[in-house]
């Protein structure tokens, strides 16, 4: 059976045992039957996403069950936190809401729901997920297939309608049935599916979140952002504002690791990320993912957002070196040598720095960019952000196969293609290794 088959089934099975997981705990404390999930059938995506990511980045701490348990829950908690916030920026209400619990933060996750989720996750990556692999394994090629085919057929649909659903139900809050009919037709769904299918999700959602059925309770809110959207470059957090900090984040975490390496080694070292340009993408990335989680927070105590970057920037470090080695048989950087390092992948200092830098981002940083980047004209802030978008995709696509035919070659694999021919002859090992002096291949 091919890998990508056996995590689409691994995938479906997850979502599946997380949607009973939501619907039971939803009958013992509401003694009543209610589809927790955001699709109508009988799956909640998350479970799925989040579980495949624990597992895939998350194995090596298998024998180690106390950072297990801990990255489990940072994880976790994570993957919760973005999940209602989506569903709230889409809907305009909260999912579910921890406010009455302690040690909440904003009502979208609590510390009693993660750690239950982070024990939940330590037994299925010790015990379940090799049984459910097993077993999964054991399904012929074919029929797996097949299945999988399937699987993802309805879950298109079910995405395809839910998402006309969602589009009805934002309309409650700002256009007129003309508008709202338009916009359903170009979500791809027919007409006379209109009244039956999206009917009945909307009902079956405000069955799951009551809030959903007084549109009256976000109309003004949702307005208000809607004008401000219209006249105001990259109000938000969105794709815009993001692209451009990504950028901005990716140059200044190069300068600094640059003059860091200078100060403490004495020597010019290239940092960057990417073949072209002094861009650290981990930077980069990391302040989007920081902006994303913690941009609502810059009100709140300094050391609640030292906690939070610490945490997040030491769990974010370690899953990127383990994507890194994963993707390219490489690791760039090896804490082995500082006391308290987990792996050699993060190490406590390195976390503090994490959250020192998530506290100069969020407080002073952030809304600095902020206000200068929605002062930009909005016809070329559109222009030139795509062009960055394009151009950093395009370099982080050319340094991925660049990295990717190095270690090809370290392994003595020849070029058979047109390609690697190319890349061998424009990307030779020392330019490559000049640009990452500290790249160590595995095995």
């Amino acid at each position: 059976m091919r890998p990508y088959i056996e995590l689409i089934l691994l995938f479906f099975l997850y979502s599946f045992f997380g949607w009973i997981t939501e619907v039971v705990f939803s009958f013992l404390t509401r003694k009543k039957f209610v589809n927790r999930g955001f699709l109508t059938g009988p799956l909640c995506p998350i479970y799925g996403f989040g579980l495949l990511f624990i597992n895939s980045f998350l194995a090596p701490l298998q024998e180690n069950f106390f950072f297990l348990f801990l990255g489990s829950t940072v994880v976790a908690t994570v993957f919760e936190y973005l999940a209602n916030r989506f569903l709230e920026a889409a809907t305009g209400a909260k999912w579910w809401d921890y406010s009455r619990y302690r040690f909440n933060v904003g009502g979208y996750v609590c510390l009693a729901f993660s750690a239950f989720w982070g024990a939940g996750a330590v037994v299925i990556v010790r015990w379940v997920h090799p049984v459910l692999a097993a077993l999964v394994g054991m399904i012929p090629s074919l029929l797996a297939t097949v299945l999988s085919i399937v699987l993802l057929a309805v879950f298109a649909l079910d995405v395809a309608a839910t998402t006309g659903a969602v589009v009805r139900l934002r309309g409650r809050y700002t256009l007129t049935g003309e508008q709202l009919a338009a916009l359903e037709q170009a979500a791809g769904l027919p007409a006379r599916l209109r009244e039956r299918v999206l009917g009945h999700l909307l009902r079956r959602m405000e069955r799951t979140v009551p809030a959903l059925s007084r549109p009256e309770e976000f109309r003004a809110e949702w307005l208000a952002r809607r004008e401000k959207a219209r006249t105001t470059f990259a109000y938000g957090v969105g794709f815009y504002k993001l692209t451009w900090l990504f950028v901005v984040a990716a140059l200044l975490g190069d300068l600094i690791e640059t003059l860091y390496c200078r100060l403490t080694a004495g020597v010019w070292m290239s940092r960057s990320s990417l073949i072209y340009g002094p861009f650290s993408i981990v930077w980069g990335f990391g302040a989007v993912l920081m902006t994303i989680l913690l941009e609502r927070f810059q009100d709140r105590d300094d050391r609640y957002v030292f906690l939070a970057g610490m945490v997040l920037g030491g769990a974010y470090e370690y899953i990127c070196s383990v994507l890194s080695e994963k993707l390219f048989g490489a690791v760039f950087w090896d804490y082995s040598g500082f006391r308290f390092n987990l792996g050699g992948r993060i190490n406590l200092l390195y976390c503090i720095f994490w959250g020192i830098a998530a506290v100069v981002w969020i407080k002073i940083v952030y809304p600095f960019l902020s206000r200068r980047i929605e002062r930009i004209p909005m016809r070329p802030g559109r222009v030139l952000t795509w062009v960055l978008a394009v151009l950093m995709a395009a370099n982080m696509g050319i340094s991925a196969l660049a990295l990717g035919r190095y270690t090809a070659r370290a392994a003595g694999i020849p070029a058979e293609s047109a390609a690697a021919v190319f890349l061998d002859e424009h990307y030779p090992d020392e330019r490559i290794e000049r640009i990452y002096p500290n790249a160590i291949l595995t095995d």
